[in-house]
């Protein structure tokens, strides 16, 4: 948010050594639509100074600026070379061409601020401050002849101060800048020459301060200025206004706070359906974004209220393109106050922002970062040119200047970030952070499990920088007690794949978690558990899918949890806490619900919504939970005031508490261990849209604020409801976990005989093999015998599973379902063979589907009324198929390493 009027003289006198070899067009190749280009940086001269202005024609950029020479690429040989204010580059290759042209003055420091190019391509314009082209006498504006690369003698314009902005139109040139007369005529700020002499003309549209952009309408008939002005030709129009291109009188002003008082209008650029605005401002509540204006009525499309000064805007094909520092988009529903994006697009009809992030510094001089751009080529590939006071771009070293091209897009996305949970059988969610790709926002998630190259999950979703929303999914072909690993990949639309996210790890339960089960079917939107290893994501176990994001390092997965299953959240009360990545809104009644342990006296935030993110404290904040400094705990809502509810005594105990808030038509309620602690009849709440945070966020002005906003302790089982959960169901959660039900108990039975038969060698016993096989055709049978035990008391089967684990040989697993059938006659494993394979029952006790893959155990569900039967006994069962495709599995006799065939037994308290 800064305003300029005066001339820089921030000069960065270094040179290198350094080239750039030639370099191959590239190829066009996808990105998200409607983006052109990708963020893929190309190898660029740089400059040892700042670039204020940027022109095209054909496969040449003219580069503008304060600066005295041009180097090779950072890491590249070659030689630097003389450049003074200006310089002429190849689009394709990045390199100078031969168009050595010096813009100096007598006294003061010269600079080339603006430039334009004629319609017919054959001169360029160039204004800014100066005396001299080459020794040739141009007074701050000067022809070129882009042929000979030759300032143009008979062009005589006369600008006796800085000409900042330029176009042209046939044969006129209008200017926009710092003077207040041309050739000894008064002409204020704005003005036309005639572009072969550089005569002056009478178009006449006077401004009272600065000229900073203009620009011609597509249709020529007007011309539209912005700049530091609050007048046009003496009416009130501040910053921006339209004139006639032949008289220069006004046509639309903008006066009051179109343009804000405090912001000015840097660029203007214009399409076949509108122009566009960047704006930038000082002081506070400024205008720093960007205006969209239709041609046909020169009334607002739209406005992008993005704080960080805007320094050029630039549409192509649907898209604007803007060069900034934006660092607070929150105004807009994107990405709130935090670090600087420098480039950034837009569709022209809307303000929302699309898949294009190339990144630069602020880098020299005013710390603004980009300010000009430049679409060139000829041909099918288009390069969009970037010129400013950047050091750095997309993380690499590059002063003054960058590009982009069409294609080809070779940069893969990052890596998601996984988490896996599971809390009933049959069931693993798989949830990761989406990945970033600079130019793709829409990317092709992958999920693999145990290893397989084969993905088991494939879907797309999107993603920016500023939001990366959990995907998840969930595998309903996964088995009670065993344990799955899994990782996600996510590709771009041109094949670039990310590496594989970090390995993550799930032991599927053999029975229902009671209290997660609670929290989901009373319908949580939000359900936060940390059992992650690693940050900073904390999986959302929730369908709203919205995960959260540690700041400073808060520990996940190491503390003992509430529940004896879980893990708890552990925050230092200095700087730690987590928020929701994804910006949302909270609408009519809701629930919040956490459980804490702590021994603090600095008091803290348990949970609330706040509008910014961990990394700035909320400027909106209420819907929370807080702790003050004497361990009460107080739920409050802002419907225009703080209004709290507060629980009696301290809960700074060090014991595990229940703290739940619900708000809806009736009121505000405060729950604490299940038991109601205060209500109030306030039903109203403060409107914005913003995160969740979890042990931090501001707290400042509300009754008995603590003297730290950051919690010192634990935190654990996170949810929150788009509606109030009753008293009966706050209880029962309280309830169920500190009275949880008795565990169940799991036995695990290994086979104590086991052996297949081979319908190709049916006298041939396989008693001793350390593989079992199935299959229909030709046929094999697999016949196993447990020595089963009984009920322990006051237990029944609750469920039981066959489980068996693929070989390593070639071809293990098998597409083929295999059916489980009880053995009705005699065998022993020694003994049995094909020619007198024991008879088997016509019932089906249970199927083995999806055993695909080698070396991974496999489970299928049994009949439980048919094993309750047999508890305290022997018993035998077969595995057949009807299919071709064999299923080969390890034995008893198989090696320690390997898992022989197990019948697994769940036993629990009766219904």
């Amino acid at each position: 948010m800064q305003r300029s009027k005066g001339l820089s003289a921030a000069l960065v006198l270094s040179a290198s050594v350094m080239g750039l070899g030639a370099l191959a067009a590239p190829q066009a190749a996808a990105v998200t639509a409607p983006v052109a280009f990708t963020a893929d940086d190309l190898p660029t001269w740089q400059t040892n100074g700042i670039v204020w202005a940027l022109a095209q024609s054909g496969d040449t950029v003219f580069v503008g600026g304060t600066f005295s020479q041009v180097r090779p690429p950072d890491g590249q040989a070659g030689t630097a070379k003389s450049a003074v204010n200006f310089a002429a580059m190849d689009a394709a290759t990045g390199a100078p061409i031969d168009c050595d042209l010096s813009f100096t003055v007598a006294s003061g420091t010269a600079t080339v601020r603006s430039m334009a190019v004629s319609e017919d391509g054959k001169t360029l314009y160039v204004g800014g401050y100066f005396g001299a082209v080459n020794g040739v006498a141009a007074s701050s504006l000067a022809a070129i002849d882009v042929a000979t690369c030759k300032p143009k003698t008979d062009f005589k314009a006369s600008f006796p101060a800085t000409v900042r902005a330029l176009a042209v139109s046939g044969n006129t040139v209008y200017a926009g800048g710092d003077f207040t007369s041309v050739g000894g005529q008064s002409h204020k700020r704005f003005a036309a020459v005639n572009g072969t002499t550089g005569a002056v003309l009478p178009w006449q549209a006077d401004a009272d301060q600065p000229g900073r952009a203009i620009a011609v309408t597509p249709d020529h008939k007007h011309v539209l200025l912005g700049g530091d002005f609050f007048t046009v030709n003496g009416a009130d129009s501040h910053a921006l206004g339209v004139v006639d291109a032949t008289t220069g009188a006004n046509v639309k002003t903008y006066p009051g706070n179109f343009v804000p008082q405090n912001s000015v209008v840097k660029s203007i650029a214009t399409d076949g359906t509108g122009f566009y605005t960047g704006n930038e401002g000082t002081g506070g509540g400024v205008f720093d974004g960007r205006i969209a204006v239709d041609l046909d009525t020169y009334a607002q499309r739209w406005r992008d209220t993005c704080l960080g000064a805007t320094q050029s805007v630039l549409p192509y094909d649907g898209v604007l393109y803007s060069a900034s520092h934006a660092h607070d988009c929150s105004s807009v529903d994107e990405f709130p106050d935090g670090r600087r994006h420098h480039l950034l697009a837009q569709p022209v009809d809307d303000v929302h922002k699309l898949g294009w992030m190339p990144d630069t510094n602020d880098g020299l001089g005013e710390g603004i970062g980009p300010r000009a751009m430049s679409i060139s080529g000829s041909g099918s590939t288009k390069y969009l040119w970037v010129g400013g006071e950047f050091t750095t771009v997309n993380g690499g070293a590059a002063q003054g200047l960058t590009r982009f091209a069409t294609g080809p897009d070779t940069g893969a996305p990052g890596a998601p970030q996984a988490s896996a949970a599971s809390v009933k059988p049959g069931a693993v969610q798989v949830r990761w952070r989406t990945g970033l790709d600079l130019d793709d926002s829409r990317l092709t998630y992958k999920v693999y499990r145990n290893g397989s190259a084969t993905p088991i999950h494939t879907m797309t979703g999107d993603s920016l920088e500023w939001s990366r929303p959990q995907l998840s999914f969930t595998d309903t072909t996964a088995k009670a007690g065993e344990t799955y690993t899994y990782r996600v990949t996510a590709t771009d639309a041109a094949g670039n794949t990310s590496a594989q996210s970090n390995a993550v790890s799930v032991t599927v339960p053999e029975s229902a978690q009671a209290y997660p089960n609670a929290v989901l079917d009373d319908g949580a939107s939000m359900y936060w558990r940390y059992d992650e290893t690693s940050g900073p994501f904390v999986g959302d176990l929730s369908s709203g899918d919205l995960h959260g994001l540690g700041r400073n390092a808060p520990s996940t997965g190491s503390a003992a949890g509430v529940l004896n299953d879980s893990k708890a959240l552990s925050l230092n009360g200095t700087n730690q806490q987590v928020n929701s990545d994804r910006r949302t809104t909270i609408k009519g009644a809701y629930t919040l619900e956490t459980w804490f342990k702590t021994t603090t006296t600095q008091g803290g935030k348990l949970l609330g919504f706040g509008d910014q993110t961990g990394t700035r404290g909320s400027g909106n904040y209420d819907k929370h939970l807080y702790m003050t400094d004497s361990g009460k705990v107080v739920f409050g809502a802002h419907p225009g005031m703080p209004k709290t509810v507060a629980s009696s005594a301290g809960l700074n105990d060090g014991k595990w508490h229940h703290a739940v808030g619900t708000q809806d038509g009736s009121g505000m309620k405060l729950y604490v261990d299940g038991k109601l602690q205060e209500s109030n009849d306030v039903t109203g709440n403060q409107a914005y849209s913003g995160y969740w945070h979890v042990g931090g966020d501001n707290i400042s002005g509300w009754p008995e604020a603590p003297s730290s906003q950051f919690f010192n302790g634990q935190i654990d089982e996170t949810a929150v409801y788009d509606k109030a959960l009753t008293p009966e169901q706050v209880n029962s959660h309280y309830q169920l976990a500190t009275n949880p039900a008795p565990a169940d108990t799991i036995v695990k039975v290994t086979a104590s005989e086991d052996a297949y038969a081979n319908a190709g060698a049916p006298s041939t016993n396989y008693g001793s093999s350390s593989s079992l096989a199935v299959r229909g055709t030709s046929a094999y049978e697999s016949y196993l015998r447990f020595t089963l035990p009984k009920a322990p008391a006051g237990t029944v089967l609750k469920s039981a599973r066959l489980a068996v684990k693929t070989s390593t040989q070639s071809g293990a697993g098998s597409a083929d379902d295999q059916r489980i059938q009880p053995v009705t006659g005699d065998w022993t494993e020694a003994g049995v063979t094909y020619k007198n394979k024991p008879a088997l029952g016509n019932t089906t006790l249970g199927t083995l589907s999806g055993a695909t893959e080698g070396s991974t155990v496999y489970s299928a569900l049994l009949d439980t009324s048919a094993m309750k039967a047999a508890l305290g006994g022997e018993y035998s069962m077969a595995m057949t198929s009807e299919g071709t495709d064999p299923l080969w599995l390890w034995s008893s006799e198989a090696s320690a390493g390997a898992q022989t065939p197990q019948l697994v037994l769940t036993f629990g308290a009766a219904d």
